[in-house]
């Protein structure tokens, strides 16, 4: 072929060269490069149709993995979901319990307040009457002292007054009466001067 196109150059004569036809060009090309292009065409292709199913793969694989672990995270929050439910049930539950403990306790210490009170009425009420009656006892003893007393100055002064006793008499009544008002112990004090 080469030669071909040496043997035209010499045939024009003027030393321009002829353009060969562009079929001619391509027949040349296909040729000397036809072989290589079909097998760089060939694993071009064979590179395109192993990296279409690479990505395929890849996009299958990705999507697999993608949906396990879109499953994964919503078990995992359902879960959690049914935990947090679970600790707001026990929680709700254990302020109830707590609130109901509280009430019975608020209401026990209610009751014992009032039983309180009611015991310090009655204890204050049972001190009044025992204080009354003691108040009373003490009036009692006292007036019948008091009588008594006065009975005893009326005998005397009677005696005094019947006798008509010199004033040795009189002490001696008085330290009479002395000795009754004070009791024994007085009487004995008496005795020994």
């Amino acid at each position: 072929m080469a030669k071909n196109a040496a043997q035209q150059q010499k045939k024009n004569g003027n030393g321009v060269a002829a353009q060969p036809a562009p079929e001619s060009i391509e027949q040349v090309r296909d040729l000397l490069f036809g072989g290589q292009m079909r097998m760089v065409d060939a694993r071009i292709q064979s590179l395109d149709e192993r990296l279409a199913h690479e990505t395929s793969s890849m996009r299958a694989e990705f999507e697999r993995q993608i949906t396990e672990l879109d499953s994964a995270i919503k078990k995992e929050l359902a879960r959690h979901s049914e935990r947090l439910i679970a600790e707001r049930t026990k929680r709700v539950d254990d302020l109830k319990a707590l609130s109901a403990e509280l009430r019975d306790s608020l209401r026990s210490l209610e009751k014992r307040h009032t039983t309180l009170e009611e015991a310090a009425g009655l204890a204050d009420a049972d001190l009044r009457d025992h204080l009354v009656k003691q108040g009373a006892t003490f009036n009692n003893d006292l007036s019948r002292t008091s009588e008594r007393l006065s009975a005893e100055l009326s005998r005397i002064t009677t005696q005094l007054q019947a006798d008509k006793l010199d004033s040795s008499s009189i002490v001696a009544g008085l330290t009479e009466l002395a000795s009754k008002l004070g009791g024994p112990a007085q009487g004995k004090k008496q005795a020994r001067t």
